[in-house]
């Protein structure tokens, strides 16, 4: 009985042991995690050493004109490691500091940033950051200045941390195409689609994990350096990009459109010079968001006609003045009725007219009566000529074109004509611009270009060119026959009202229903016009699509052509190559005098003199600035000048000198009227108020 007693206390006491034990180990864990956690998780975190990747500055994207697109600039932020300074300073300096710290960041009182400094001093904390904001080179520069900071890293125990970040100087212009890449590897234009050559190489660094779960680097000596990414050099002309897009943004502000698009080429280069994507936000502004131009697949309506009419020519089956009646404007293909645009139709056209008037009626009689036998034999001319394949192109997210084929599940009898006008068919614009270039380019289509070449500073490391897709994509007469129709679009067809007296254009205007839920509706168009200009000797080739416009007018014609008529025209008025040569003798030969009345006298000589018209200074000009008076044939110069402090005379000045010389005399200028000026309100040799309003009357 002893001997159980004795068994039985010691398991008691064996047990007792263990429960206090255990209680013993509990309160420690405690007593760590909640009452020393921050201690000792700070000591952890101090002796916390790993190898971690030191980021490579990532490359710039520029224009043509070396205008900087996008590039990374350098940020930092402001930490402190108040160990490493010395107790006396520490002391004397602290205070200043604070109040420094205090009034530059705006954000707590100068006492917060003493408490703080102190406490992390006390607690032998090596790093603390000191406010979160993003710091530019030169706030780096006058913090670096301040009591304490200015001993520098190892005596003031100030950290910058670098970060860098993306800037695109010229903020929302061209901004799909440069486009974006997140730290997730999520990204897109040539951000995400260059990134190989833009990234870099990044280095590695050994790094100490300090409070607040930051990483500092121990030993820079030891780092293996990081490799700037390359420059990547663009097709885009930053004025003409400006031009195409301001065009649009006036456009689809206008009609409320969903989206536009637009893409200006070169035709012989196939470099892109501008493109725009600008799609209607909830707040009704419009914005860059999705690259339509590269992406977005849509029946191509109208434009795809120029196709349908190269597989006609080129296959033998008509001649331009060959004719088909269009009757009343309804065709009935199987079970369903074509239509034209116009009321009561157009009646008996030639082949040619069925395109300028875009009949939809005459392409699909056209197509249907020469290829309904054997509509594979359409289908493989126009694929033949390249149209229909993907480009290649170089930006990521290229949308797949499609042209459907005679096996293709979903061919009918009416996949022919349908397909003849533009639908059934699915194609990028750019994909579309590519053909119409083609034709431009006397018949060899070239792949659209976007990325000239790749740098590392001023040396070229690669180059792209453009490749050709097709040498030729038709005969000669083919092709011939195709750039008359193009221009008779503009000059009595669908597209005249964008019709000019300076230069030619040549194009197509299409007008596509809308596929919705599988269905076309009458509600949404898909308006467009693609083209090239001048129509002689094209240099540039564009595309304007204008998705859903709203208003009376939703077509082609009416709203994506002007469009392309405000860019063409711009370029043209800045572009002396693509006006036609003066003829010096046209004024003599016709007998008519020039109309010259004031101007600057330098610039009149010269026109005179370039014209072989004879003029003579009357008396002595001291202004720069003349009148006219005609003398048998001759003009006479004279000193347009009323004295000073005098309202001139600016009457038959053109309006950019008439403004230049008033402005100038501190006067507020108002236009009516265009031309040169009529009239003027303040009488020429009225003393000049300065700020005075003059309106200036043109004719």
């Amino acid at each position: 009985m002893n001997i159980k007693k004795s068994i039985l206390l010691r398991v008691r006491i064996a047990f007792l042991v263990a429960v206090l034990f255990v209680l013993t180990v509990v309160y420690r864990l405690v007593d760590i995690q909640m009452i020393e956690g921050d201690v000792w998780r700070e000591k952890a975190e101090t002796y916390s050493l790993d190898y971690r990747k030191i980021k490579a500055t990532r490359g710039s994207i520029y224009a043509s004109g070396n205008d900087l697109l996008a590039t990374s600039l350098p940020f930092y932020k402001l930490a402190f490691d108040p160990s490493l300074v010395d107790d006396e300073i520490f002391s004397s300096k602290l205070d200043s500091l604070s109040h420094l710290l205090s009034a530059f960041f705006r954000d707590h009182s100068s006492d917060y940033y003493q408490k703080k400094i102190s406490e992390a001093r006390q607690t032998k904390r090596k790093y603390l950051l000191l406010n979160n904001r993003d710091l530019n080179y030169q706030e780096k520069q006058q913090l670096e200045s301040w009591p304490i900071f200015n001993l520098g890293r190892m005596r003031g125990g100030v950290i910058f941390n670098k970060v860098d970040k993306r800037h695109n100087p010229f903020r929302t212009l061209a901004e799909r195409t440069i486009g974006y890449l997140h730290d997730d590897n999520v990204g897109v234009g040539i951000e995400k689609s260059f990134n190989n050559y833009l990234a870099g190489k990044n280095g590695e660094g050994l790094f100490q994990k300090v409070a607040g779960n930051n990483w500092v680097p121990v030993n820079a000596s030891s780092d293996v350096r990081p490799v700037d990414g390359y420059d990547v050099h663009t097709t885009i002309d930053i004025n003409l990009q400006d031009v195409a897009q301001n065009a649009l943004l006036k456009a689809v502000s206008k009609y409320n459109a969903a989206y536009g698009t637009v893409v200006l080429m070169e035709v012989k280069t196939g470099e892109i010079k501008a493109i725009s994507n600008l799609k209607r936000t909830r707040n009704g502004t419009y914005a860059e968001n999705k690259n339509y131009a590269v992406a977005e697949n849509n029946d191509p309506g109208s434009t795809f006609k120029l196709a349908s009419m190269l597989a006609l020519l080129e296959a033998g089956k008509v001649k331009l003045t060959d004719s088909v009646d269009t009757g009343e404007g309804a065709h009935e293909f199987s079970d369903r009725v074509m239509r034209d645009h116009k009321n009561g139709g157009y009646g008996m056209l030639s082949v040619e007219d069925v395109f300028v008037k875009s009949s939809n009626v005459g392409t699909a009689m056209l197509v249907d009566e020469h290829f309904g036998g054997n509509p594979q034999e359409y289908i493989d001319i126009i694929k033949k000529t390249g149209f229909g394949k993907p480009l290649g192109f170089q930006l990521m997210g290229e949308g797949k074109p499609y042209i459907k084929d005679t096996d293709d599940p979903t061919w009918s009898d009416v996949s022919l004509p349908w397909m003849s006008v533009g639908y059934e068919t699915q194609l990028t614009p750019l994909q579309t611009l590519t053909f119409y270039n083609a034709v431009a380019n006397n018949g060899k289509m070239i792949q659209p270009i976007l990325v000239k070449s790749i740098n590392r500073a001023d040396q070229s490391v690669e180059v792209f060119e453009a490749k050709v897709l097709n040498k030729k994509i038709a005969s000669d007469e083919t092709l011939t026959d195709l750039k008359k129709m193009l221009e008779g679009v503009v000059e009595r067809g669908t597209a005249k009202n964008i019709k000019n007296d300076f230069y030619k254009i040549a194009g197509k205007t299409g007008t596509a229903q809308k596929l919705i839920n599988g269905r076309y509706t009458w509600q949404k168009y898909y308006a467009s016009f693609a083209g090239y200009f001048p129509a002689k000797d094209p240099l540039y080739s564009c595309i304007v699509i204008i998705d859903s416009a709203e208003g009376y007018n939703r077509f082609g014609g009416d709203v994506a052509a002007p469009v392309f008529q405000e860019i063409a025209d711009m370029i043209y008025a800045q572009n002396l190559e693509i006006h036609d040569a003066f003829e010096p003798n046209l004024l003599a030969s016709e007998g008519k005098f020039p109309f010259i009345r004031a101007g600057k006298f330098d610039e009149l000589n010269d026109l005179c003199n370039q014209l072989g018209i004879s003029n003579h200074i009357g008396k002595e000009v001291q202004s720069e600035w003349v009148r006219s008076t005609v003398s048998n044939n001759a003009i006479i110069w004279e000193e347009n000048h009323d004295g000073e402090n005098l309202v001139p005379n600016v009457q038959g000045m053109t309006l950019r000198d008439a403004v230049y010389i008033l402005e100038n005399l501190g006067l507020k200028v108002s236009i009516t009227g265009t031309g040169r000026v009529r009239k003027q309100s303040v009488t020429a040799g009225r003393l000049i108020n300065q700020g005075a309003q003059i309106r200036l009357e043109l004719g």
